[in-house]
């Protein structure tokens, strides 16, 4: 049974979400409100003109930072310092150029000008943050999600490059910061590198106490 948000600040309990994950629905995008989701696993994600659906998949995908796959060739490419990376140099131009690339399989981006706009603000709370992939000092490359404490919840990605986004990737496991990165949904591209799933019980278990 899909909930129907009202003004008050709360989310049913993640683990009630259908076979598809869907949740809830209705609500804002409030700072409050978005870190509130982001501390039980779930998050936002809804077309241009419909309500703010709210998801908690059945099958979490997640990227634990020491199990990141990095091959030989991508491990020449970081060697040879192809790319300059930087983080939350750019956030807004990463969010907008995500939100301009064609995904496979879906019509025009799910990132509406209300998803920047909230993203941005909590950019500038200090809890969404961005890694800029760099090439000639032209931006190719990069993702970006919040943070929160010790987790990293992945929210896009992109690349003008082959390997750029890989690159961004790389990069933040590498930072000793986070203990796990959320990646929400899988895809072929994610699991190469190194990417899993579990069951949601066992993600909103394990996130709760990643944030205690």
């Amino acid at each position: 049974m899909i909930t129907i948000l009202t003004q008050q600040l709360q989310f049913p309990d993640p683990l009630q979400a259908g076979e598809n994950g869907l949740l809830a629905m209705g609500g804002d995008l409030s700072q409050e409100r978005l870190l509130l989701a982001y501390t039980q696993g779930i998050f936002p994600w809804y077309n241009p003109g419909e309500p703010i659906c709210w998801y908690a998949p059945p099958e979490r995908c997640v990227l634990f930072p020491q199990n990141i796959r990095v091959s030989k060739s991508m491990q020449h490419i970081l060697k040879k310092n192809t790319f300059e990376i930087t983080c939350n140099k750019s956030f807004e131009q990463v969010i907008e150029m995500c939100s301009s690339k064609p995904r496979q399989g879906q019509q025009g981006s799910w990132i509406t000008p209300e998803m920047k706009q909230a993203y941005i603000q909590l950019h500038k709370a200090g809890y969404a943050k961005s890694v800029e992939v760099w090439q000639q000092k032209k931006i190719v490359g990069g993702l970006y999600g919040v943070e929160m404490k010790n987790v990293f919840c992945g929210e896009s990605m992109f690349s003008d490059v082959a390997n750029a986004s890989k690159a961004a990737l790389v990069w933040l496991c590498r930072q000793g910061k986070y203990v796990c990165i959320d990646c929400q949904l899988p895809t072929p591209h994610l699991k190469s590198m190194g990417a899993e799933t579990m069951p949601a019980e066992k993600y909103v278990r394990l996130l709760k106490g990643w944030l205690s």
